[in-house]
């Protein structure tokens, strides 16, 4: 999950993508011109910024150069726009920006150039460096220690991502019905949480359209806000 900053002073524009990109388990913000995303990035630091190049009181590319002369050029930018040139594409890579889309733009590349601008973030950290993953403890006597069936992959900040409590609470001696639906749950939530809650990725980990996904996750009862990784315990 990554903090993203979407700048467009189309409201249209700011709702979609801000619904799409939470889709994708990310946190969302928005800014409608540059003087409220000059406002937010004093404030903190997003992950990745999606930056339109036509606004009404300061141009993307006028900001992407505020930012990059006082030296808050510290996170992947990605530039919008319908009506740019590759003249002003150009210039605008130039300065620093990491990538290009043109409106309308298309989900999958939206997508892709998202993935790449994070991984990119995380290529170069801002900041401290990252802490040490953490060590698993030793297993206490007559305790099991934990395997690839009682664990997920680990999370980004080194704590692991339970398995579902579901899968643990399985019966053979259940009816069919129940036990399918508890198995089903905790498959999906399985893979929401390896996949830190991106709607792209399960589907395609499941081999499920994202419509026949979402309405099945409905159906199950799968909450998407609860399915990221809990914090590791004192």
């Amino acid at each position: 999950m990554a903090t993203i900053l979407v700048v467009d002073d189309e409201m249209g524009i700011r709702e979609l993508l801000s619904e799409i990109l939470s889709d994708e388990g990310h946190v969302v913000e928005l800014a409608e011109n540059a003087h409220q995303a000059r406002e937010y990035r004093s404030a903190g630091t997003p992950d990745l910024v999606l930056l339109d190049i036509w606004m009404p009181d300061t141009d993307g590319v006028t900001l992407l150069k505020e930012w990059s002369a006082q030296g808050q050029l510290t996170m992947p930018v990605i530039m919008m726009s319908g009506h740019a040139t590759i003249d002003t594409a150009v210039e605008a890579t130039k300065i620093g920006a990491l990538n290009f889309l043109e409106k309308p733009i298309a989900l999958q590349k939206l997508l892709s150039a998202v993935e790449q601008g994070l991984a990119r973030g995380i290529e170069r950290p801002r900041g401290s460096a990252a802490a040490a993953p953490a060590t698993a403890p030793s297993a206490e006597p007559g305790t099991t220690a934990a395997t690839p069936e009682t664990t997920a992959e680990a999370a980004p900040n080194g704590s692991p991502a339970r398995v579902p409590e579901a899968e643990m609470q399985f019966s053979f001696d259940m009816p069919l019905r129940e036990a399918r639906d508890l198995f089903e749950r905790a498959y999906f939530e399985y893979h929401l949480l390896r996949e830190h809650g991106s709607m792209t990725r399960v589907a395609e980990k499941t081999g499920l359209e994202r419509t026949h996904l979402y309405r099945k996750l409905k159906q199950l009862g799968v909450e998407l806000g609860r399915n990221k990784p809990e914090p590791a315990e004192q």
